[in-house]
């Protein structure tokens, strides 16, 4: 078992760091606290070849393996979870889906720009009423002629104030249940599509997220993607690749609070000496560090899981489970080493903890991956 990174993932490692650390982590703080997500940086990162990283060559991707991208999500996330999320949805669920299950005339239209960064993408399954159980989606699509006409509403929706392509989920036949559920590429100039309130967050803060509201939205019948009724697999096997990729934004989140936290106890005296020579505090550290080294090998084996074409639903819950959980007991207990400092906004570690909570939400909640852990246990 080899857990060296290739020459080629290093060095996705080394790009994507120092362009963190020199484009991301200065605008940070005040992009959490405006909410306004840093555009500019995200359209680099597609001219950089990061958001179509996983993807071919043929679609302007940059051919590189599913692991390389999960670095590279986690290195951005190590500064800013909101990019990380941000980055995560356009390429492991919008353009995720696009790739597995769009046509070829579809991928040609529109793969290109999405992997270049030139259009953003946005994933909408999550409704008011359908959350965990997507089987209650009240979003309808009735085909009439040589277009769909879709109605209804999208909720929690990542990107989608700023999205061009959407990939939307709505019920063409609701008395099938999940398998009258079927996925469609729209277009944010398609007539009847809007953006509806756009969501004040605890965390995750510069990271647009909104309602997405259909009224008598005309789809092109060319626009769906595969056969009516196969929504619901397609949805869920995405889903599988992205909590991979919210497991690297926890695992980035959890570093980039550890690595804080490491240099201020270098730093920080307390009665006549540095906080890391006392013990209790060091070894507290050698915990943290030991539960980011578990999530770690678990993430990255969830990704060479998909990238070697292995079943991955259990391997990305197991990542995602741990990860997220990883993230959100480092950000607590980083917060608590620095203090009254932890507590206050000139620091970091306050907005690492924010942001780390919705990683065990997202995409399917740490609930559901222990479902889905447990019923392959017991199948």
């Amino acid at each position: 078992m080899n857990f060296e990174l290739s020459k080629e993932q290093k060095l996705v490692v080394q790009a994507v760091r120092e362009f963190a650390e020199t484009e991301i982590k200065p605008i940070a703080a005040e992009a959490d606290k405006t909410g306004i997500f840093p555009i500019d940086q995200y359209k680099k990162m597609g001219r950089m070849g990061l958001i179509g990283l996983p993807f071919s060559t043929e679609y302007n991707g940059a051919g590189g393996d599913y692991l390389s991208y999960i670095l590279a999500v986690e290195e951005i996330s190590k500064v800013d979870g909101s990019l990380g999320i941000s980055y995560s949805v356009q390429t492991s669920l919008c353009m995720g889906a696009i790739n597995a299950f769009a046509s070829e005339e579809q991928k040609k239209k529109y793969l290109p720009d999405l992997c270049t960064g030139k259009k953003i993408g946005s994933f909408g399954l999550t409704e008011p009423s359908a959350g965990t159980d997507a089987s209650g989606a009240q979003t309808v699509a009735v085909k009439e002629g040589d277009h769909y006409i879709l109605n209804g509403q999208k909720c929690f929706i990542t990107n989608s104030p700023m999205a061009d392509t959407f990939v939307i989920f709505a019920m063409t036949d609701k008395s099938k249940g999940t398998k009258g559920l079927s996925a469609f590429i729209v277009e944010k100039d398609f007539p009847g599509i809007s953006i509806g309130k756009i969501e004040d967050k605890m965390g995750i803060r510069s990271s647009q997220v909104g309602e997405v509201i259909f009224e008598d939205c005309k789809v092109p019948a060319e626009n769906l993607m595969g056969k009516e009724g196969r929504g619901f697999g397609m949805a869920m096997k995405t889903l599988d690749g992205g909590r991979i990729g919210v497991a690297a934004q926890a695992l980035g989140i959890a570093e980039g609070a550890l690595e804080e936290t490491v240099t201020y106890m270098k730093e920080r005296k307390q009665f006549g000496k540095q906080l890391f020579k006392f013990q209790y505090l060091a070894f507290k550290m050698a915990e943290m560090k030991a539960r980011i080294e578990q999530a770690r090998y678990l993430v990255y084996k969830a990704a060479n899981d998909k990238n070697s074409g292995k079943s991955y639903s259990v391997s990305a819950a197991l990542a995602k489970m741990t990860a997220s959980d990883c993230a959100m007991y480092v950000t607590i207990n980083c917060v608590q080493m620095l203090g009254g400092y932890g507590f206050i906004k000139d620091y970091p570690l306050e907005r690492m903890m924010r942001d780390a909570k919705i990683t065990q939400i997202y995409e399917g909640t740490n609930e559901v991956q222990k479902m889905v852990i447990s019923g392959a246990m017991f199948r």
